[in-house]
């Protein structure tokens, strides 16, 4: 029993461990630069706009397989899902157009022309529009808006300046656009979801770079490269407040789970705010330049991306610590997230690849058949396995936290305590 004991720590600790790992590398096309990732849910696929090839790669969510290539226009920017007619949408910055790809078939639906240099894309869901930020000349510094359905252009509105991020409040039904120098002023220009009227123009920080939505309590979130995030009333479209982050913050996203903000400061790290009183929780300063940041839902973790380097950092969204530091490919840049298989993939912008990391925390995740044929004879009966160890079902499935029955577990060390390439037998029975 003392030899179980120590076997279980063991396999709790490498469970810990390997809660997030490297799973594999999707090589793609020298020279490709991925730029931007999104997940088409309706047919579980992942895809990568990229840069240098003006293409966007299809790659299978369940096999990590790349299933084609499509072509876009020049410099592909931003994508974003339509999952309303199952397409995805793919900016390109130097032809001035969005690529409109059908989900089912990744064949080219048509291609829409924009204002120019077009940066950033969201999605209104309740009318089911798209979104672009074009952020080029002093004619083309506008948002355009398309029909969802028929991927014609609607209107175009006029920012007044370099529009460089977007994004959509759910409660209101309105679409928020940062724009970077207009006339001396950086802005915020908050759309009508319905009308596609400009209701307000808010002033914020120096260059603002980035916008996230908090549903909970209501409020649009700019961060400014300049200094500082301002926090503005979803309701009002007034200022709250300015949260003092410091220079170049240029990533946010949200925590809903206990309800946060994460932004990302390319000088101090990651700076994690509470999204009820707007003050500064903590400062995660462990993590260096980041530039990209990514909240899984499922696990309550936040993925953090540092460009001048090759690694993630995962940062714990209850406690703000850092999990663990994963090494990727040359210059992680975006992510996306496959609720599915609840993997994590990156863009490495320099290595011209997609890193894929798994993320787990309960339930059956993936069929290792060939763990239950390396199991040991020996059988021990326990009352309960602690918490987080690596168990295998009769049918070689990983389970996480098993219930009554019989389990296989690994005596070694490794990914998931698999090290000498023996199992032993364990009986749960409560």
């Amino acid at each position: 029993m003392k030899y179980l004991s120590a076997l279980l720590a063991t396999s709790c600790l490498l469970s810990a461990v390997k809660a997030q790992w490297l799973e594999t590398t999707i090589p793609l096309d020298s020279g490709s630069e991925p730029r931007a990732l999104c997940w088409n849910s309706q047919n579980n696929k992942v895809y990568c706009a990229n840069g240098g090839s003006a293409s966007v790669t299809v790659i299978d969510g369940v096999t990590n397989q790349v299933i084609t290539t499509v072509t876009a226009g020049d410099y592909p920017q931003a994508l974003c899902y339509n999952p309303q007619n199952n397409k995805v949408y793919c900016a390109n910055q130097n032809s001035g157009t969005v690529t409109v790809i059908d989900g089912a078939a990744d064949s080219v639906i048509t291609t829409v022309t924009t204002g120019g240099w077009p940066r950033a894309l969201c999605y209104n869901p309740q009318d089911n529009k798209v979104y672009s930020a074009n952020n080029g000349s002093t004619s083309s510094r506008t948002v355009t808006v398309i029909d969802g359905a028929a991927d014609s252009v609607i209107t175009t509105v006029t920012t007044g300046g370099w529009p460089a991020a977007l994004c959509y409040n759910l409660q209101d039904n309105k679409v928020y656009s940062a724009n970077d120098g207009s006339t001396s002023i950086d802005t915020v220009t908050v759309i009508d979801g319905a009308t596609n009227q400009v209701i307000t123009t808010v002033t914020v920080g120096d260059h603002p770079q980035a916008l996230c939505y908090n549903p909970q309590n209501n409020k649009v979130y700019c961060a400014s490269a300049g200094g500082g995030m301002t926090v503005i009333d979803g309701a009002t479209d007034q200022v709250i407040t300015t949260v003092g982050v410091g220079y170049y913050p240029f990533a946010l996203c949200y925590n809903p789970q206990n309800n946060k903000v994460y932004c990302a400061n390319w000088g101090s790290g990651v700076i994690v705010i509470d999204g009820a009183t707007n003050q500064i929780i903590t400062t995660v300063t462990e993590v260096r330049g980041p530039l990209a940041l990514r909240y899984n839902p499922r696990n309550n973790k936040v993925f953090c991306a540092d460009p001048g380097t090759r690694y993630v950092t995962v940062i714990d969204g209850a406690t703000d610590q850092v999990l663990r530091t994963i090494e990727v490919g040359d210059g992680p840049c975006d992510f996306t997230w496959n609720q599915v298989q609840n993997r994590v993939y990156v863009a490495n912008l320099r290595r011209s690849s997609i890193s894929v990391l798994r993320d787990w925390a309960g339930g059956v995740e993936e069929m290792a058949n060939g763990e239950r044929r390396r199991a040991a004879g020996v059988t021990t009966v326990v009352r309960s396995l602690p918490q987080g160890t690596v168990a295998f079902d009769a049918m070689g499935r990983r389970v996480v936290n098993p219930k009554s029955g019989v389990y296989f577990v690994g005596e070694g060390s490794g990914a998931g305590g698999q090290g000498s390439g023996r199992m032993r037998k364990v009986v749960i029975q409560r």
